[in-house]
């Protein structure tokens, strides 16, 4: 206490001896004051307050600091009193949005999707709106796309809002049909009644498959993850299907083969794609599949372009440190971020939000790709 008063006094002959105004010190129940009206106004609680014990552990104060900063709110109006061991009763100023502090669950597909740099961005700006953002303990690799499994997740995760991440036609189906608010982060939206953004691929598909069939490529193959194939191929797949029967390129399984979610299978499939009849081109959906196939490729001797053409459809900034440079369709992830965190404040203020957004791309010819090989 005298060391204190010392330090009260200190400040004052300071603060006189330049001629400033003191700097008001506030107690710690005005900050606790300042933190929980912040947080009723940010929504984080509706129609009545948590008792004394529960908001102390909450904010890690002392019970009777929490008591004084609520007799401070009821001062101000913002609580009102109901009598004693009744919980205080939240008055909002007229005219104040209600705005909730959302717990957003974010499903990925794989482990590997957490490091990607904008869902880093996307869990950051979520968090800033004033939200939780958090990735459940299972993938939807780990749980087979299966959708009973993915709702067993969902029945035990308490979450407000479910963004996810390259679902299946099946997985976006039903997160479509369920009371908690879901955004589609890119997958197999398309017709469905879900809030949903990704980058706008088919048009691009035909770019890169055009231009490949005038570098004289006919053996196309474009390998898809099976949520892209399955039950029927996607909006962009059907694209490279169709762009190939335009130049009179005859399809088979061989240019769009089936493989399982799996690394073995999909080194097994590349294994027996050039078993016989090699590719000359290769188009593969993701910037890890791309890895995995140029690793392939440099085990057998082949080198890219002068072997095989490489293309790969989900760029990334990884990429930007390889020579020569990556053929790559790529896009910009800011607007993709932005639309999710509009959509989780539509949601959180009780805006019913189904908008589907579509962001741009860029076809980069890149390195990668080149005339077929005359030998071929």
């Amino acid at each position: 206490m005298e060391v204190e008063k010392f330090c009260v006094a200190a400040r004052t002959r300071l603060g006189y001896a330049f001629g400033m105004a003191l700097i008001r010190v506030i107690s710690g129940a005005e900050q606790v004051a300042t933190r929980l009206r912040e947080m009723i106004l940010g929504g984080h609680w509706r129609g009545e307050l948590p008792g004394i014990c529960s908001l102390a552990a909450e904010l890690g104060v002392n019970h009777k600091t929490v008591a004084a900063a609520l007799r401070q709110l009821e001062a101000s109006g913002l609580l009102a009193t109901r009598g004693p061991g009744r919980r205080r009763q939240i008055q909002l100023p007229s005219g104040k949005p209600v705005q909730r502090r959302l717990q957003v669950a974010v499903l990925l597909g794989e482990e590997v999707d957490c490091r990607l740099d904008y869902m880093v961005e996307l869990r950051h700006r979520l968090v800033e709106a004033g939200h939780v953002a958090f990735h459940p303990p299972k993938y939807m690799v780990d749980l087979g796309m299966d959708v009973q499994r993915i709702a067993r997740l969902v029945e035990r995760t308490r979450a407000d809002a479910w963004v996810v991440m390259a679902g299946s036609r099946e997985v976006l189906e039903w997160f479509a049909g369920q009371p908690v608010p879901a955004l589609a982060l890119f997958g197999r939206r398309g017709g469905l009644p879900i809030a949903a953004v990704g980058p706008d691929m088919p048009p691009k598909y035909v770019e890169v498959t055009r231009e490949l069939l005038k570098l004289g490529h006919r053996r196309i193959v474009l390998l898809a993850r099976p949520r892209r194939r399955l039950p029927v191929p996607g909006a962009a797949e059907r694209a490279f299907i169709s762009e190939m029967h335009s130049h009179g390129v005859a399809l088979s399984d061989y240019n769009l083969p089936s493989w399982d979610d799996e690394i073995e299978s999909l080194h097994q499939r590349l294994h027996s794609l050039f078993k016989v009849t090699p590719p000359t081109a290769l188009i593969v959906d993701e910037a890890q599949l791309y890895n995995a196939a140029y690793h392939f490729l440099a085990c057998r001797g082949l080198q890219v372009p002068r072997d095989v053409s490489l293309v790969c459809a989900g760029g990334s900034t990884d990429f930007d440190w390889c020579r020569p440079t990556v053929s790559q369709i790529r896009w910009d992830s800011r607007p993709v971020v932005e639309r999710v965190v509009r959509w989780a404040e539509n949601v959180a203020t009780g805006k019913k939000d189904l908008h589907q957004t579509l962001t741009r791309t860029e076809f980069v010819a890149g390195g990668t790709i080149g005339p077929v090989a005359t030998a071929v």
